[in-house]
Order: structure tokens, then C-alpha cells, then sequence
């Protein structure tokens, strides 16, 4: 009887261990960021001001392509956004973005968010008007916050 008991308990244990895994995963499985904008920057549908915001994927096998934006502490949802899928040549291990400068006063509008580590990353949608002016700006990558030179964000 204490046989079964034993391969009764291992069993148990490995039919839960699973669970453990999945909570340690957490921030990846979501790619959960946190970034500061020392500006304000453009987003779909609106303007950040300036401050520290999360970026976060919707953790849902149906809506993988679908980015939240929050405040700092959660307590505020700033954003829900679709993006669609890009692929990066080289593969760093800090969270990077893109920004497209619109000149003119204007800010700074967010165009790509890759979580570190990752060579997919997230790509905003803008109406038409405006992705065609986007696609001729001057676009600069940050790399865990410091600007980095087009060589090095060249497989973005």
C-alpha cells in the first residue's frame, strides 16, 4: 500500500508542475515592458504625455497582435491597440521601439515595439494618411532607453 501511495503523490506532483511553470512565465508570456517618454508621443488615436507607461500583449491565443497601454501603476488604461506582426534580423536582449519624428513640433509618433529577446515584435496601425508620411520620417530605435544607430537597429 505505501507503494501506491508514493506513485500517487509523484503523480500528482507532475500533473501540477506544469502550473508552476506558467506562473514564472508571466512577463514573457505577455511581454510585459515598462518604458518612460521623456515627451509626449503619439500613439493610434492619440497623444501620451510624457511619463512612464507598460506596454503590454494581450495574453490570448485568438488576439496575439493586440497591444494594451498603461499607466505606470496599472490604475489607468490608456490604450487597446491592433498591430500586426514584424520581424527583426537581429535579435537584442532589451526591450526596443521606434519612433517616427514628425518634425514641426509635432511628437514623436510610436511605430514598432519589440520585447526584449524577442525577434517578433509589434507594429502600430495608423490610417493610410498618415503611415504614408510615417514611412518617409526619419525613425529612430531605442534600445532599454538609449538612442541606438541605424547599423545596429538596421535589422528592424
Amino acid at each position: 500500500m505505501r507503494i501506491n501511495k508514493f506513485y500517487l503523490a509523484l503523480t500528482m506532483l507532475i500533473a501540477i508542475s506544469p502550473l508552476f511553470q506558467l506562473t514564472a512565465r508571466a512577463d514573457e508570456e505577455n511581454e510585459t515592458t515598462n518604458i518612460t517618454f521623456s515627451a509626449p508621443v503619439e500613439i493610434p488615436g492619440k497623444v501620451l504625455p510624457s511619463g512612464s507607461y507598460i506596454l503590454e500583449r494581450v495574453d490570448d491565443n485568438d488576439m496575439r497582435d493586440v497591444v494594451r497601454i498603461f499607466n505606470a501603476d496599472r490604475t489607468m488604461l490608456y490604450a487597446t491597440l491592433e498591430t500586426v506582426p514584424v520581424d527583426r534580423m537581429n535579435t537584442m536582449g532589451d526591450p526596443s521601439i521606434t519612433l517616427a519624428q514628425q518634425g514641426s513640433g509635432k511628437p514623436d509618433v510610436l511605430v514598432r515595439w519589440f520585447y526584449g529577446g524577442s525577434s517578433t515584435g509589434h507594429q502600430f496601425i495608423y490610417p493610410k494618411s498618415e503611415e504614408k508620411e510615417l514611412a518617409q520620417a526619419k525613425l529612430d530605435t531605442f534600445v532599454d532607453g538609449k538612442l541606438v544607430d541605424g547599423t545596429q537597429a538596421a535589422g528592424e
